[in-house]
């Protein structure tokens, strides 16, 4: 993939589009920034980047394993600190349909773990990963 050129439009707005399909992805600073909170922030795609990317890992994994995790769901919870403002913590509670057995489950554990994305923000905002029982 050709590298990511985002634009900014004004009034706290941006705007990238994808290098391959053409697809436009618009970003607005939250309405509490004096953004117009319109689209993702920066900060909402990078929980949504981390939450799609323990999922697709998961799902890597599972495949090679022969488990099918179509329905899963990563919900990230991002909070915020200020002064300066920014991302303090982020928790991924990964919900996976169906029962695994325990080395089923530890598989699809340490794929999560594996997430590059994951693995790039283990900066001073720590990642909690957690395995949501039904």
């Amino acid at each position: 993939m050709a590298d990511l050129v985002v634009h900014y439009e004004g009034d706290l707005r941006c705007h990238v589009t994808h290098p391959d399909d053409g697809a436009v992805l618009i970003m607005d600073a939250p309405r509490d920034l004096n953004g117009r909170g319109e689209g993702f922030s920066p900060s909402d795609l990078l929980s949504a980047s981390l939450g799609g990317c323990v999922l697709s890992i998961m799902a890597m994994a599972g495949r090679v394993a022969g488990l099918e995790l179509a329905g899963a769901t990563a919900t990230v919870t991002k909070t915020m600190g200020n002064a300066p403002r920014r991302i303090t913590t982020l928790g991924v509670t990964v919900r996976v349909p169906g029962r695994y057995d325990t080395a089923q489950r530890k598989r699809l554990e340490a794929a999560a773990a594996a997430c590059p994305v994951h693995a790039v923000l283990g900066i001073d905002a720590p990642i909690a990963i957690v395995w949501d029982e039904d």
